[in-house]
């Protein structure tokens, strides 16, 4: 399925990173029970095409979502589901309830500190995240200079892979793997995937702590930086 992430903080709250198309399917798979915020990287529909399935989340929540995201972002969000922010005469059912927060730089969740990743998706610049010794970074072609001293002491990495062969807007393996190189996260996830990469025949070749990403794969990770 497409990627996106369930992050459960240690404070009880609960976040998604993107509402990805299959949010519907993943969420009864997974039984995912509620959601307290979401982040989103960037405005591409496989990772915001989901956004209408928070709808049973505001039932569980009894209440809006808060969605944070970036400028840019806001603004496909809001032409891709113009009904959501338009038509405000509709009581009934089929509108999410959201929250509207743009990121402008680093935030907190209740209590959680949350530092946005300035990356570039080819040409168009998009946001990872950090979270604690955490880094969710997919989409990516290049992560800016000023971007890797956020990175520093990372525990666990999900990082963009796509293929082996190069892409005009993603990492090739090879180029994640200089990514991983320079980080040296204690372990690393590859995440978006394509079908040229099979998952055993892949794995075997890369090196120590440095794995494929699956559906359903869960860890867990250090809330402190230190």
């Amino acid at each position: 399925m497409r990627p996106s992430i369930y992050i459960e903080l240690s404070s009880g709250k609960n976040i998604l990173i993107d509402t990805s198309t299959d949010l519907r399917q993943q969420a009864l798979r997974f039984k995912l029970k509620s959601v307290d915020a979401v982040f989103y990287t960037h405005s591409h529909a496989d990772h915001i095409m989901g956004l209408d399935e928070l709808r049973r989340f505001n039932v569980l929540k009894g209440g809006p979502i808060t969605c944070y995201a970036d400028a840019r972002t806001w603004e496909g969000l809001r032409k891709t589901f113009f009904y959501i922010f338009e038509n405000r005469s509709q009581q009934g059912g089929g509108i999410p309830k959201l929250e509207v927060e743009e990121i402008t730089g680093p935030f907190l969740v209740g209590d959680t500190a949350v530092v946005p990743i300035p990356l570039l998706h080819g040409a168009t610049p998009i946001l990872g995240f950090r979270i604690g010794s955490f880094a969710y970074l997919t989409d990516c072609s290049k992560i800016p200079e000023s971007s890797w001293v956020l990175l520093k002491g990372l525990d666990t990495l999900i990082l963009d892979a796509l293929r082996h062969r190069p892409h005009s807007t993603h990492f090739s393996v090879s180029e994640a793997l200089d990514v991983v190189t320079r980080l040296k996260p204690n372990r690393t996830y590859l995440t978006h995937i394509c079908h040229e990469l099979p998952h055993s025949e892949t794995t075997a070749s890369l090196p120590a702590g440095v794995g494929l990403a699956y559906d359903g794969l869960s860890f867990s990770f250090d809330m402190d930086t230190d």
